[in-house]
């Protein structure tokens, strides 16, 4: 194990989180069609229902996520969430408005009513797939922000003893992200995946003809939307220049078509790609079309979500293999981060590496208490079971 070979391990496991990440915010893509599925009080509890079995499983991968970035990458983790703290404040504080919502909505002495915790649900719907695809285009299109490894600052500045190494070039932090309209377009195609997904989801998971007929119907309008923001923000990403850096000297300099070149001049990193988008549309496709009357197809959560991991995967290792800066700065170009100037040292990511032999263990334990959960289709007749939670 090379300290190289660490530096791609450790890129391969964030991404592949951040991919478990946004397959598993189908909790978010259905809470965001909250009152355009569920007509009824009944209808809306049984879909808070169906995700509150989920989303824990979608906050502790967004923790799990956060902290592989910064045992790996604390560079990124110090720049990105210290600087532009104003947009994950609000990804975070979305999230917490998910928590409460679904602890309290049917307690004993709920003062704000029922609707309200229910719209907080909606919010988070929203504003966290909208605000993280926001996040991860910058990868692509770049952030405001410098490094200055060597700027050590007056203390009377900060109040103690320190050195700042990165900062962000404005007063916004972070929110000046979405006043570029391609972040705009990959953070709505983002959030048109989890609402797709939350179709396909609900189908699957809650028995009731009404309910999967809804779904269906708005799986067509989300899938459409999604295809042609997907589509034009993969058209731009290939067509624009990359921020590539020399291996020997780390100066980094833009290229023409560096993610272009990247994706298509991988053959394992394009067949994972292109077998991720097959299957999300087949996922899509053959829900559509095996659904007649009440023999409805329900497994196409599945394919679409294996097709999302894939084409989650090979898109984020395209900003970061081939010496290509995963985090580019339109600041200071020299201060674009990647994997060699912003890991952790050769023994952290070593130790890490075997601790990461667990993760198997972890994945087959959440696969047994998935199937657990799972085992029995919601209905409604669950819903006045005494050990009904939301």
């Amino acid at each position: 194990m090379t300290y190289e070979f660490l530096q791609h391990y450790w890129c391969f496991i964030v991404a592949l989180l951040a991919a478990l990440l946004v397959f598993l915010m189908f909790v978010q893509g259905a809470n965001s069609q909250l009152f355009e599925l569920g007509r009824t009080a009944d209808e809306r509890r049984l879909l808070v229902n169906s995700t509150g079995r989920k989303w824990e499983f979608t906050f502790t991968t967004l923790v799990t996520f956060g902290g592989a970035f910064f045992a790996s990458y604390p560079l990124f983790y110090s720049t990105s969430f210290g600087g532009a703290y104003w947009l994950w404040m609000i990804i975070l504080f979305s999230f917490v408005l998910q928590a409460v919502s679904y602890e309290f909505q049917n307690k004993m002495g709920n003062l704000l009513g029922i609707y309200t915790f229910q719209m907080f649900l909606v919010v988070n719907g929203i504003v966290g797939p909208l605000l993280l695809g926001v996040a991860v285009a910058t990868f692509f299109t770049g952030s405001n922000f410098i490094v200055e490894t060597s700027n050590i600052i007056n203390p009377s500045d900060v109040g103690v003893n320190g050195m700042v190494v990165s900062r962000w070039a404005n007063a916004s932090h972070g929110l000046d992200a979405l006043l570029n309209p391609w972040n705009l377009i990959f953070g709505l195609a983002v959030l048109f995946l989890a609402r797709l997904l939350g179709n396909l989801y609900t189908i699957n998971n809650i028995d009731d003809t009404t309910l999967r007929e809804r779904n269906r119907r708005a799986l067509i309008i989300n899938s459409a939307i999604f295809l042609v923001l997907f589509l034009t923000f993969c058209v731009y990403v290939m067509l624009k220049e990359g921020y590539a850096y020399d291996p020997k000297t780390l100066v980094v300099a833009m290229e023409p078509y560096k993610y272009f070149h990247n994706l298509f001049g991988s053959l394992p990193l394009l067949s994972v790609f292109l077998a991720g988008v097959i299957l999300v549309l087949y996922g899509i496709v053959v829900t559509l079309i095996k659904s007649r009357d009440k023999d409805t197809y329900i497994y196409g959560i599945w394919f679409a979500g294996i097709g999302t991991v894939l084409t989650v995967v090979s898109l984020l290792l395209a900003t970061a293999y081939f010496n290509t800066c995963y985090y580019p700065s339109n600041a200071d170009l020299q201060s674009s981060l990647n994997m060699r100037n912003s890991c952790s040292s050769e023994f952290t990511l070593r130790t890490m590496f075997y601790v990461s032999l667990l993760v198997p263990f972890v994945l087959a334990y959440i696969i047994y208490a998935w199937r657990s959960i799972d085992r029995k289709k919601l209905t409604h007749d669950d819903l006045t079971a005494e050990d009904e939670k939301y």
